[in-house]
Formats: structure tokens, sequence, C-alpha cells
């Protein structure tokens, strides 16, 4: 049993300290930094997390007409940039809000500061792996199936699965910011 769950029941850690001696907690602004970057950061996981969950289906069973029709011609993902595009953004610089606020507190900075920059990168993705194929996208008309087809679907997909994957790990980044917030000036835990 560790000096710092000692006291507390059923060997429960206790509050951790700070270098001073006496437990910090985390300040109002840190919280509701952490609180509305965490959030931005959810939101913006979403339609990246179902487009991995479509993905299967789509690149596996759906025949190349079936993809078109419903990818470009019908607008399945027209809202997905109206909302989505904004929530990227604001996961950002809610993300680099909350790093700078909790830059004393050395865990939860360098979490906040990874998160932040999986989510800058989760967008360099999709500017340069999505948008490239969305532009041949907006090029396609009704007709026969375009000679690209293989390469355009399987570059547009994958860059999703690419993007979801780091905006997943970039969130858990910054769920782990914000749950450490309280171990300020800790030096012992996994994190420093």
């Amino acid at each position: 049993m560790s000096a710092s769950s000692a006291g507390t029941p059923s060997g429960i850690a206790g509050p951790t300290f700070g270098t001073a001696g006496r437990w910090e907690p985390p300040s109002r602004s840190a919280v509701v930094s952490s609180f509305f970057a965490i959030l931005v950061m959810a939101l913006s996981l979403g339609p990246s997390f179902a487009h991995l969950l479509e993905a299967p289906p789509r690149l596996t069973a759906w025949p190349p007409e079936l993809w078109r029709e419903a990818t470009v011609f019908h607008g399945q993902f027209a809202y997905f940039a109206i909302v989505g595009a904004p929530l990227d953004v604001g996961a950002i610089v809610l993300g680099a809000i909350m790093t700078v606020v909790v830059r004393r507190r050395r865990p939860a900075f360098r979490l906040a500061m990874a998160g932040t920059i999986l989510f800058a990168v989760s967008l360099a993705t999709w500017i340069s792996v999505v948008a490239p194929a969305n532009a041949i996208l907006a090029q396609w008309v009704p007709g026969p199936i375009p000679d690209d087809f293989a390469a355009v679907r399987y570059r547009w997909e994958a860059g999703h699965i690419a993007i979801s994957a780091v905006k997943t790990a970039g969130l858990c980044c910054a769920l782990a910011a914000g749950l450490s917030l309280g171990r300020s000036g800790d030096r012992s835990g996994p994190w420093t």
C-alpha cells in the first residue's frame, strides 16, 4: 500500500499532492476549457466514427453504382461537411486553448497538446487524402462508372478510416488530460 492510500478505505488511492505537499485543485478555467474541448472533440469524432462503421459494407458489399449514387448524387454526406468542418476546426482551437490553460500541470499539458496535435493531423489527413478524392467525385456525372472508380473509392474510404483512428487517439489523450488535472506537480505517475 502506498503512502497516499494508507489512510483511505479499502486501500483506494487518495488525492494526489503537489510538489509543495498540498493538493492543488484544478482552476475553474482548466475545468471549463477541458470540458468544452473534450465535448467538441467527441462531437467531431462522431461523423468520422460513422464513416468507419459504414466502410466495411461500402468497400466489400456495395456495387459501384450504389456507392456512387449514395455518395455523390444524393447528398448522403452533405451535413457531414456542414456540421463536421466547424467541429473539426473547433476541436483544434478549443484543444489549443485547453493546452494553454493547463500548461502548468505537466501530465495534463502533455496529454492536451498530444490530443490537439492529433486532431490537427486528422484535419491535415482530410485535406491531403479525402479532399482530392472529393474533387474527383464532384466531377462525376450520371452514366457509366468511371475508370478510376476503385482507386477514388478506396482513397475516400481509407482517408476517413485513418481520420477516425487519429481522432479516437486524440480524444483519448484529451480525456486523459482532463482526468489528470488534479495531479499537478506529481512526478511519480505514468504520465510524467
